[in-house]
């Protein structure tokens, strides 16, 4: 059963529902909420305390990847071979095609960011595998 969001966490877009359409490859619970599809999927991804999704690749023969922009609480991003970027509201991370990375929440916030699906050729995602306790635990906790 989803946690009821704190009255503190002050998303300025809808939390959505629950992310069962892609709750194989989050650890922890995640919210979707779909904000247009007309040209661009941009969407508002809510996670738990805890919540993240698993490494994960946007790949595209031209254009694609994605932008996060990231709006209320506070979150993790991690590229593969780098250090971890804190997440807090206002920051922007831009994911090229073809980098594998994960992103969110940090152990003790609510986390939201938009997701943007940069447009492209032959887009498509590939899901790997989970980040694993050990180097989620590995990180500050906020």
């Amino acid at each position: 059963m989803p946690a009821p969001v704190p009255e503190s966490f002050d998303s300025i877009f809808p939390i959505g529902g629950t992310n069962d359409a892609f709750a194989e490859y989050f650890i922890g619970q995640s919210y979707l909420a779909p904000l247009t599809t007309d040209g661009v999927a941009i969407s508002n991804v809510t996670f738990e305390p805890g919540c993240r999704n698993s490494w994960h690749i946007h790949h595209a023969t031209s254009g694609g990847g994605q932008i996060l922009l990231c709006t209320a609480g506070s979150g993790w991003y991690q590229a593969e071979g780098e250090e971890p970027v804190s997440l807090e509201p206002g920051v922007v991370i831009q994911v090229p095609a073809g980098r594998k990375h994960w992103h969110g929440a940090k152990a003790d916030s609510w986390f939201s960011h938009v997701a943007i699906a940069v447009p492209g050729t032959d887009t498509r995602n590939e899901w790997l595998e989970p980040v694993t306790d050990e180097e989620y635990a590995a990180l500050p906790a906020s």
